[in-house]
């Protein structure tokens, strides 16, 4: 992988992990829980996330299709599971879960919805496919430099959570929550028409 390749498949990746993106909905997801808490969050998450890709970089679509799971299916999966964390956070269900559960331990969003399907996505899953696909070892290897690299973007922008929830206060994180929700309901049903457009027959 030359310079100018690599340069490529690190923008490729950028844009569809999009560690902008993430990181006002980690601080959504996050809300009123200790800077340690949160950063234990933050590495969990992208290292459950570099785990995922990176056994997809190893093993291709081979694995889905050993599974008997098409990419299709996959990103309709996704979608679903993604809208279910949108609800909440349009209708402040993780809130209202928080104040009646004071005493119990915080929700903890590093599996899902943080790692995926919204850092390994279905869209990081199948660049991280395409970026190893007939690659030789060396070509994989960096591949796989190029994918840690930006999780490094998303776990230092993730790390700047706390800084930016005191930026914003109670009513902007409300806000932000708010609007947060609503694109990611758009950004789940867009997985889902993803997925269909990519059926057989559609």
């Amino acid at each position: 992988m030359t310079v100018a390749e690599a340069a490529t498949a690190f923008a490729a990746l950028f844009v569809v992990i999009d560690p902008i993106g993430l990181a006002p909905i980690f601080v959504a997801l996050t809300s009123g829980m200790t800077p340690r808490h949160r950063r234990a969050i933050a590495f969990r998450a992208t290292a459950i996330a570099a785990a995922i890709l990176i056994v997809f970089a190893l093993l291709g679509e081979g694995l889905l299709n050993f599974l008997g799971i098409s990419m299709p299916a996959f990103r309709i999966a996704g979608g679903l599971l993604l809208f279910l964390t949108a609800l909440e956070m349009l209708f402040e269900k993780r809130t209202q879960r928080r104040e009646h559960n004071a005493d119990a331990p915080p929700p903890d969003p590093s599996v899902f919805p943080l790692a995926l399907p919204l850092t390994a996505g279905p869209g990081a899953i199948a660049t991280m496919i395409l970026l190893t696909d007939g690659a030789a070892p060396l070509g994989t290897a960096q591949a796989i430099g190029v994918m840690l690299a930006v999780l490094a973007v998303v776990l230092a922008l993730f790390l700047l959570a706390s800084p930016m929830e005191r930026l914003l206060g109670p009513v902007g994180i409300n806000v932000t929550t708010r609007l947060l929700g609503m694109l990611l309901a758009a950004l789940s049903v867009q997985f889902v028409l993803d997925g269909l457009s990519d059926l057989p027959g559609w």
